[in-house]
């Protein structure tokens, strides 16, 4: 099932992407929260969306203002340099340990929604990638029970400001700024993908133009090592966004330099799951 959080005439409400088209249903507080729906599990998702596709109306896709699928998840969790070709362009080893980094919620956007240029930085850059959400918690998950814990899948883009990024080892502030975190449209749920988002193409275009591309199999960490792995170090919550990661094809590792700039239009896709379209706008 293919689910969104969307907006229309000024009420928030749930979008399921189904063979007739996208139906919608708006106003109904229990269906109008993603958040809680991923929260109370699988089954809570599979039964809003059906209500969905049951009562629902038929709506054109351009009528939607589409929202970030989840806003309060208790933790966003970034892997860094989560592709060898990505780790190599950078200059770094590969990790014997995934590199982890936090988001905040307040740093999430939706799809449509401009991706804020700072007035700070020339250097903000593109990363697409794949998303993981975690649908029922737990504590040292053993590996053939991982993906049991994972509820459904989406696209990011990593909107990234390289030079504050880079001013000290770790990476918070640059990963941070307000409205750079591209995430959506669709939620899909995890029986609609090989077992860990495995095996689809990833790519990210800037202004049409293929900037990176490459295949979700090529993670150094995959979904299963990465909720084995970090589970041994804090409870995975269900609600929590694991962001997988981004291939080689960076701007900042580019000669010369890509940077996203005002005007400009970032699209991520990855097959089967979804394109996330942002266009680029100064602050």
């Amino acid at each position: 099932m293919r689910l969104a959080r969307i907006s229309k005439d000024g009420r928030t409400g749930l979008a399921v992407d189904t063979a007739e088209g996208i139906k919608v249903v708006l106003g109904d507080a229990s269906l109008n929260d993603l958040d809680a729906l991923v929260a109370q599990g699988g089954d809570a998702l599979v039964q809003a969306g059906s209500k969905v596709v049951a009562e629902g109306v038929l709506v054109d896709e351009a009528e939607l203002t589409f929202l970030s699928p989840l806003v309060k998840a208790p933790k966003i969790i970034c892997l860094g340099l989560n592709y060898k070709d990505h780790a190599a362009e950078g200059g770094f080893q590969v990790p014997e340990f995934p590199t982890v980094f936090g988001r905040f919620n307040s740093s999430l956007i939706g799809h449509g929604a401009p991706i804020i240029k700072p007035t700070t930085s020339e250097q903000l850059d593109y990363e697409g990638e794949m998303v993981a959400v975690v649908g029922k918690a737990g504590k040292d998950i053993a590996k053939e029970d991982a993906l049991s814990h994972i509820v459904a899948y989406s696209v990011f883009n990593d909107g990234s400001v390289r030079d504050y990024q880079l001013k000290t080892p770790q990476w918070t502030v640059g990963k941070n700024f307000d409205d750079t975190g591209a995430f959506g449209p669709w939620l899909v749920t995890a029986d609609e993908l090989p077992a860990g988002g495995a095996g689809l193409k990833i790519e990210t275009r800037l202004n049409g133009q293929v900037v990176q591309s490459a295949n979700t199999s090529d993670m150094v960490f995959d979904v299963v090592d990465t909720v084995a792995l970090l589970s041994t170090c804090f409870t995975l919550e269900a609600g929590d966004v694991l962001v997988m990661g981004t291939p080689s094809g960076i701007g900042l590792a580019r000669t010369p330099p890509l940077f996203m700039k005002d005007g400009d239009v970032c699209e991520v896709e990855i097959e089967k799951i979804g394109l996330l379209v942002n266009p680029i706008k100064a602050a």
